[in-house]
């Protein structure tokens, strides 16, 4: 069984395009979307929730009112400005540090465990997917990611599974860790601009720490042919595989209008690049 992970050093790179179209390439496999903040594979694989699941993770504090006796310690003490001056708790504001529990003479403060999003297991037209949805202003999203990945893996041995495809977020931060960890290789989604390329060298900074292959695969690469060989060139100096060029293509807007893969949708050079792309990718 191999993970094989789609990300990008900044968003809008074409990651969730590339994902769902690998599949429908792929046989034998299940899909994860680890963009919890802001998921969207399911708008293309339109899955059907079969089994759904409470994140909980850290702590906000609650104030007991009819064992407060307006002592003040709480307010007095808090950091973070989450006691009101009627002691009651701004649920944004506290970081669940506990402080204020063990200060309170008369225990009138509890933590308790936050609910921070939900995560499902569904039915595509292309096989299971696990996807999450983190709440608003919620933290641990490497927490909530992690546990997806888990539950993806368990799926996959127990069905026998080739592949584990997953859609990770943008960017270098503790998500994308989380997405990355387990990999066999890290597909890393590009485009020839200035902030395509700055952001191409961060992400593959971090694949190189964790010792993790990476193949590079740019988008839209024919919008600007002087950043193309320049990524070209950094790839080649840096012995990184360039796994193919897919060209600009306004029928990929409207594939996922349609909310069809773009390789369902169209037969054209995008299709035949991302088809080119995925047996590379196999033959590895």
């Amino acid at each position: 069984m191999r993970q094989i992970v789609v990300i990008s050093g900044k968003g809008g790179t074409g990651k969730t395009v590339l994902t769902s179209s690998f599949a429908s390439l792929a046989r034998n496999k299940v899909m994860v979307d680890c963009d919890v903040d802001a998921a969207d594979l399911h708008i293309i694989l339109k899955p059907k929730i079969k089994e759904r699941y409470i994140f909980r993770s850290g702590y906000t504090a609650e104030i007991d009112s009819s064992k407060c006796t307006g002592c003040g310690n709480c307010l007095r003490y808090c950091r973070f400005g989450a006691v009101s001056r009627e002691f009651s708790i701004d649920a944004l504001s506290c970081e669940g540090c506990g402080l204020c529990s063990r200060i309170c003479p008369s225990g009138a403060i509890n933590m308790e465990e936050r609910v921070c999003g939900e995560w499902f297991i569904s039915d595509t037209g292309y096989g299971k997917m696990v996807h999450a949805k983190l709440g608003i202003a919620q933290e641990n999203s490497g927490k909530l990611v992690a546990k997806i990945k888990r539950a993806a893996k368990e799926i996959a041995e127990a069905e026998g599974c080739g592949h584990i495809i997953v859609d990770g977020p943008p960017g270098i931060g503790c998500p994308v860790i989380a997405s990355l960890s387990g990999a066999d290789l890290a597909v890393i989604v590009t485009e020839p601009t200035l902030s395509g390329i700055h952001d191409l060298k961060r992400v593959l900074e971090l694949t190189g720490h964790f010792k993790i292959e990476a193949g590079v695969v740019v988008n839209k690469y024919d919008i600007n042919i002087r950043n193309l060989q320049e990524i070209e060139s950094f790839c080649l100096e840096n012995d990184i595989g360039l796994l193919g060029h897919i060209p600009f293509s306004s029928e990929v807007s409207r594939s996922i209008v349609k909310r069809i893969p773009a390789v369902d949708h169209m037969k054209n050079d995008v299709s035949s690049e991302i088809r080119a792309i995925w047996e590379k990718i196999e033959n590895r």
